[in-house]
C-alpha cells in the first residue's frame, strides 16, 4: 500500500512548490537545518485539516518544505484521527481513499477524492464522505496497514479487519483490543511497513510518547494480543503532535521521519536502516517554525 501512496505523491510533486489555489498558496523553502543529514532523494508528507475543513497536504522533499492545496477539498469538519488507505494517479490525475473518524458524531467515514489538472490547475472533482460503521467515539489515532485498521482511544488499542461488500464499499470487522494499556502516552503511531513470514508475521508501527522517547511496536498478526517493542530514542520526541515516515528513492532501507508540533514547528530526521530496531544512527534536525498549524495527522 504504501508504494502506491508513494507513486503518486511523486506524481504530485510539480504543484508542490509555487501553488496559487483559490486564494490558498503553498510555497517552497529550503529546509537548511536538515540538509546535511537528510539525503535529497527522501521525501515524506501528511494530510492536515484547517479548522474550516480546507485540506491541505504538509510536504518535505528534494530539502524543501511546502504546503499544497486544491480547490474543492474542504470537508466540512475537521476529524479526530485520519489515515491514508489507497491512492493511485499520474501526472494529470488521482483517486485516493481515506479512513476518518468524525469528532463527534461516534462514526468512521470513507473519504473518496479525485483529483485532476485542468487548465493547468489541479482542482478536486471528487470528494465523498460515506459512513462506514459507527462505535468510533473518541478515536485519537488512526494506522493502517492493509487489510488491518488500528485505533487508539482511552488506554487503549484495538484492531479492525477491513473487507469489501459486493459494492465495493469497505467494511471493518468488530474490533480486537490488543495488549497492554497506557496508549494514552502515545502521542503518534503510523503504520511503518510488515515483516517476517508466516506465524511470524507482524505489522510495524512507529510512534512517540509523552515521555520524549521515539519507539516502535511489533504486533504479531496472527495473535495480535502479542506485541514487542523497542525504544528507537529514549527522549526528544515529545512535542510532536504527527509522526509521519517517507521514501528515499537511492536509500531504500532507509526511511525519512517528519514530525510536526501543534505550534507550527517541523523537523525531519533520516534513519539509515529502518529495520534493526536502533535509533542511534538517526540525524536530522528542526527545520523552524513554518505555520504548520492545521491539524495534521501521521501517514
Amino acid at each position: 500500500m504504501r508504494k502506491s501512496i508513494v507513486a503518486v505523491a511523486a506524481a504530485l510533486t510539480v504543484v508542490a512548490t509555487g501553488l496559487v489555489v483559490a486564494g490558498v498558496v503553498g510555497t517552497a523553502r529550503p529546509a537548511s537545518a536538515a540538509l546535511s543529514d537528510v539525503p535529497a532523494d527522501c521525501s515524506v508528507s501528511t494530510a492536515a485539516y484547517r479548522s474550516d475543513g480546507q485540506r491541505l497536504t504538509y510536504v518535505y522533499s528534494d530539502r524543501l518544505t511546502s504546503t499544497k492545496a486544491y480547490a474543492n477539498d474542504k470537508l466540512g469538519w475537521v476529524p479526530s484521527a485520519h489515515q491514508q488507505i489507497g491512492a493511485s494517479g499520474d501526472d494529470t490525475a488521482f483517486n485516493s481513499s481515506e479512513f476518518a473518524a468524525h469528532p463527534t458524531d461516534g462514526y468512521i467515514y470513507l473519504l473518496s477524492r479525485r483529483g485532476e489538472l485542468i487548465d493547468g490547475s489541479w482542482k478536486i472533482t471528487k470528494n465523498t464522505s460515506t459512513r462506514v460503521r459507527a462505535g468510533f467515539g473518541g478515536t485519537r489515532i488512526l494506522a493502517h496497514g492493509w487489510p488491518y485498521l488500528y485505533r487508539v482511544v482511552g488506554t487503549s488499542l484495538y484492531r479492525y479487519t477491513q473487507s469489501s461488500s459486493s459494492d465495493g464499499a469497505p467494511t471493518l470487522t468488530s474490533p480486537v483490543k490488543l495488549a497492554g494499556t497506557g496508549w494514552d502516552k502515545v502521542n503518534t503511531l503510523t503504520y511503518e511497513r510488515t515483516g517476517g513470514t508466516g506465524t511470524g508475521t507482524v505489522d510495524v508501527l512507529i510512534g512517540t510518547k509523552a515521555n520524549g522517547e521515539l519507539k516502535e511496536w511489533r504486533i504479531n498478526r496472527a495473535t495480535p494480543t502479542t506485541i514487542n517493542s523497542s525504544v528507537l530514542r529514549s527522549s526528544g520526541w515529545a512535542s510532536f503532535t504527527s509522526l509521519s515516515t517517507g521514501y528515499c528513492d537511492a536509500h531504500p532501507n532507509g526511511r525519512p521521519l517528519l514530525g510536526i508540533t501543534a505550534a507550527g514547528t517541523a523537523s525531519v530526521r533520516f534513519d539509515a536502516k529502518k529495520t534493526d530496531w536502533v535509533g542511534t544512527d538517526i540525524k536530522g534536525g528542526s527545520l523552524g517554525s513554518l505555520g504548520w498549524t492545521a491539524h495534521a495527522y501521521g501517514q
